[in-house]
This record gives C-alpha cells, sequence and structure tokens, in this order.
C-alpha cells in the first residue's frame, strides 16, 4: 500500500471512527456491532476508497456504514431473530461525574423518552433524524448519505419530525388519560 494512501486512510479512521461508531451504535442498540460493523465500513472504503472522489468523505463514509448495518439487519431478519433496530439507544449511559445529579437524571430521563420514541420509527425516519440532529449533517451531505434528491430530503426529514412528534403526543395523552 502506497504511503500517501495509508496515510489518507488514517486520517479518515482518526476523523470518522467515532462518529461512525456512535452512529451504529445508535441504529443497532449493540456495541459488539457496532465495532464489527465499523470496521466493515473502514474495510470497504479501504477497497474503495481509490474509485471515490474527495469531494464529501463524511457523507460517503455514512453511506457506506448504513448500507453496512443494513446488511446485517437484513441476515437477522432472515435468521428470524429479533431485530436489533428498536433498540436504538442505550439505558445505562453513564452520567457525567459534573453538574448536579438531579440535572444529569432529567437529561438521562429525556434522552430515554427520545430513544423510546425513535425506537417506534421506521429505520429511514431514524437515520435522517440522527444525521440531521446527531451530526449535524447538512441536507446535501444527507442527500449523498441515504440516495435522496434534495426534495426527498426535505419531505422525508419533514415527515420525520412529524411523525416522532405524533409519537410524544400519544404518548403523552396516554400517560394523562
Amino acid at each position: 500500500m502506497k504511503e500517501s494512501r495509508r496515510d489518507r486512510l488514517d486520517d479518515l479512521y482518526r476523523h470518522y471512527a467515532r462518529p461512525l461508531y456512535y452512529y451504529l451504535y445508535k441504529m443497532s442498540g449493540s456495541k459488539e456491532t457496532a465495532e464489527d460493523l465499523t470496521q466493515e465500513t473502514f474495510i470497504k472504503a479501504t477497497v474503495s476508497l481509490s474509485f471515490y472522489k474527495q469531494e464529501d468523505v463524511r457523507a460517503w463514509l455514512f453511506k457506506v456504514a448504513r448500507n453496512a448495518y443494513l446488511d446485517e439487519w437484513r441476515k437477522r431478519q432472515r435468521r428470524n431473530k429479533i431485530p436489533f433496530a428498536g433498540y436504538l439507544f442505550s439505558r445505562d449511559e453513564m452520567i457525567s461525574p459534573y453538574g448536579l445529579p438531579e440535572d444529569e437524571a432529567l437529561n438521562k430521563e429525556s434522552k430515554e423518552k427520545v430513544a423510546d420514541l425513535m425506537s417506534c420509527l421506521p429505520e429511514q425516519y431514524r437515520s435522517i433524524l440522527y444525521l440531521r440532529e446527531f451530526e449535524s449533517f447538512s441536507y446535501s451531505e444527507i442527500q449523498e448519505a441515504l440516495d435522496l434528491s434534495e426534495n426527498q430530503v426535505k419531505v422525508t426529514l419533514h415527515r420525520a419530525r412529524k411523525k416522532l412528534a405524533q409519537l410524544a403526543d400519544e404518548q403523552w395523552r396516554e400517560k394523562h388519560d
């Protein structure tokens, strides 16, 4: 492997391994699966890097990661196992030693509620919301990562937010009836 290519791959790994891992962890709900899929993403990136233009590597890597996740999910579906997509967020996140414990408890509860609501969304809605809200992807980056047109990104994001709000409203009503 050429030195410049190896340096390029090292740079990519240093910059994107952690965000890709967190994305795959949020999608799969499994640390082990996220680790495996992150490795698989970089293996595919190593093979395909020479064919890819340097325009927007971040969106391309997230697209590769999403496809790796979907392939794994489909394999598990075929084996008739329970799909792991429903376990979107970890319930046992570490609480920061800084700040007030009450604030941390409220933040954790809010994150759990959002995680529960997002786990009810279809995969495409979860993906688009995660990329936009957690990874701060631009519309053009989402467009490339999810293979959508600009209008499809806007419409899907709007529908995902609307569905999430609808689920939150339904949950609130059930709780207060």
